[in-house]
């Protein structure tokens, strides 16, 4: 029975993990077009979630939490828009750092590492209950 619990709690993590992991990919693509409102202002910059192994001794294993929340240091992307009012004196714009195909398919990675994660929560269900309804027949 502990074994099922582990499972569970383990896969949890992970779960866990990448629903942050999805959130954080959704912020940068809502705010990949966003620019400043003067030339001074710093466009959103993307942001990149980390993750962290941890032994927990009550699961039996190592489980997943997410860490921090690094930033893409990369540089901005810049548009000639001279009639925009973030434009500098050469007339371009920065925008974000954000490319949106590295983001969908970083997207696609993370669901599918949770739809792999969903898929050991419900094997594990089924198997605890195919093994209680062994032991009351």
């Amino acid at each position: 029975m502990a074994d099922f619990l582990s499972s569970l709690k383990i896969a949890a993590t992970g779960l866990h993990a990448q629903t942050a992991r999805m959130r954080v990919i959704a912020e940068n693509l809502a705010n990949a077009d966003s620019a400043g409102k003067t030339p001074d202002d710093e466009p959103y910059r993307r942001r990149i979630p980390t993750f962290r192994a941890v032994m927990d001794d009550a699961a039996g294993g190592t489980t997943v939490q997410i860490g921090r929340l690094a930033y893409d240091m990369s540089d901005f992307q810049s548009r000639y828009e001279p009639g925009h009012p973030a434009a500098d004196e050469r007339g371009y714009v920065r925008y974000p750092n954000v490319n949106a195909l590295i983001e969908t398919m970083d997207m696609r990675e993370a669901q599918r590492t949770y739809e792999a994660n969903l898929n050991v929560v419900t094997v594990t269900r089924q198997m605890l209950g195919r093994t209680i309804d062994i032991l009351r027949g």
